[in-house]
């Protein structure tokens, strides 16, 4: 059973790690095609268009708006949010297939 839990633990690193860098390459990518007004900088640390004066404003353009969208059903709201249910399901099977073999070890001894 630790083998199985092992690799259960490998396999939501993995999975952890593919989420992690897929949303920075995804961010970093959103920046590259943003459209900020020509006199508003865009600040690479939030994502967002310096007006100056402590506002921001949303970078337009359909590169931009299509890839903070696909980093959005990368993360919490999309793929990332399925972990815990992923988690929950793999620990209860785990734990389901650890009791039939319990059961089936013991048909041969009465």
């Amino acid at each position: 059973m630790m083998n199985q839990i092992t690799g259960l633990g490998y396999g939501i690193v993995v999975f952890a790690l593919v989420i992690g860098v897929g949303s920075v390459i995804l961010f970093n990518f959103g920046n590259a095609s943003a459209q900020c007004a020509t006199l508003y900088p865009l600040n690479t640390t939030t994502g967002l268009c310096d007006a100056g004066n402590g506002t921001t404003a949303t970078p337009s353009g359909t590169g931009y708006t299509t890839i903070t969208y696909m980093t959005g059903q990368l993360g919490q709201s999309g793929l990332a949010g399925w972990v815990p249910a992923i988690i929950a399901i793999s620990v209860g099977l785990l734990f389901l297939g650890a009791f039939m073999i319990g059961k089936e070890g013991n048909k041969g001894r009465y």
